[in-house]
């Protein structure tokens, strides 16, 4: 292929032009990026200060949870009804576990002193037939490398009453399903390794960001009248989908009617 000389000179002169431009314009990027780095520090000392301010009122919440916590043990079973209230969480206790549920005497969540670097979630359990430790723990730590570190309680069992691997059901005349995974193996679920900052454990999230908070809006129920108002939208959205497709039907054999009769 033959490329036409006129062509030639005409892109030559747009190279050029654009280097001319791209040359022109360094100073003002250059200006742009040491806007950019300023931006960069100050939403730095904003983060540390947003920090600083929670850490300060998480001090403060701190003696309320206490007594929150002390109130809440006189509420029989208001762990295992809060839990089982929760749109999530409800559904993973099956009903071996609801009975070791109502041993659970405090639930605690307790963010490190440096906020930044992790939290932990502590269950207290009154003596029971299920296990001999009284406090079940998760850990979560977060280094500056950004990486996850999760420890978590090795229960000790007692004979023929461990949950996870089915044995307490066996002992009442049933086994646990296949596939079917304990909440008790969430303890045991650690990672010796130091995971990815984007590593999530959900069940730590809810509990620790929804349930902690507010525990007594799931021990009311009250968080299920607004899920069950959603579900309510939904239906009557996919009623009203199906009288529009009802109506678009009918539409279309009407129109298929009077086609007929034309070609008649």
């Amino acid at each position: 292929m033959v490329v036409d000389k006129g062509k030639r000179c005409k892109v030559a002169e747009r190279g050029e032009e654009s280097d001319r431009v791209d040359g022109e314009l360094v100073p003002y990027i250059e200006k742009l990026q040491e806007i950019q780095d300023e931006l960069e520090k100050v939403n730095e000392e904003a983060s540390d200060k947003v920090l600083e301010v929670e850490q300060k009122y998480n001090e403060i919440r701190r003696p309320v949870y206490m007594r929150r916590s002390d109130i809440i043990k006189s509420i029989p079973d208001f762990w295992l009804t809060a839990f089982l209230s929760h749109p999530v969480l409800g559904d993973l206790l099956n009903k071996e576990e609801q009975k070791i549920f109502r041993h659970l005497i405090s639930l605690d969540v307790e963010d490190f002193k440096d906020l930044k670097s992790g939290y932990s979630i502590t269950f207290n359990f009154s003596p029971n037939p299920y296990f001999e430790d009284t406090c079940l723990r998760k850990t979560y730590s977060f280094s500056d490398e950004g990486t996850t570190n999760i420890t978590g309680t090795t229960i000790k069992w007692k004979e023929g009453m461990n949950c996870v691997n089915g044995e307490a059901r066996e002992n009442n005349g049933s086994k646990r399903p296949f596939g079917e995974e304990s909440f008790f193996s969430w303890f045991s679920e650690t990672h010796p390794k130091r995971m990815p900052e984007m590593f999530s454990d959900e069940i730590a999230e809810i509990i620790k960001e929804d349930l902690w908070p507010n525990p007594l809006k799931y021990f009311n129920h009250e968080a299920g009248d607004e899920f069950e108002g959603d579900e309510d939208d939904d239906e009557k959205g996919t009623e009203f989908d199906d009288e529009d497709d009802e109506d678009g039907d009918s539409d279309d054999e009407e129109e298929d009617e009077g086609d007929e009769e034309d070609d008649d």
